[in-house]
């Protein structure tokens, strides 16, 4: 029962902006950490950010300083916000979770797609 939907991707041009957003739902009885991960075709998958309970603890070397994750609590969400964005920043981008519910398990999001393209 337990699922993770992103939204808020599409396509914009160099230097513009995106604020990812990523729902938990389900029989949830916590969740600790949660982060964002990036795939683009033909490479695989890598993580851009992460976040505890407590905030950010981690940002992919070229996400730093342009991408800020966030996260509410009270409502199971986690966000990323993408500023700046490049080409290269093209890719399907999947939410990601550690929860609690019954048992502790990692659970992924279908991802949802970033163009970045003039």
């Amino acid at each position: 029962q337990v699922q993770l939907v992103e939204s808020g991707g599409g396509l914009v041009q160099p230097g513009e902006s995106l604020r990812l957003s990523c729902a938990a739902s389900g029989s949830i009885l916590s969740i600790d950490v949660m982060g964002w991960y990036r795939q683009a075709p033909g490479k695989q998958r890598e993580l851009v950010a992460v976040i505890t309970r407590r905030g950010p603890i981690n940002y992919a070397d070229s996400a730093k300083g342009r991408f800020t994750i966030s996260r509410d609590n009270a409502k199971n969400m986690v966000y990323l916000q993408m500023n700046s964005l490049k080409p290269e920043d093209t890719a399907v981008y999947y939410c990601n979770a550690v929860i609690q519910s019954g048992s502790i398990n990692r659970y992924w999001g279908q991802g949802t797609q970033v163009t970045v393209s003039s």
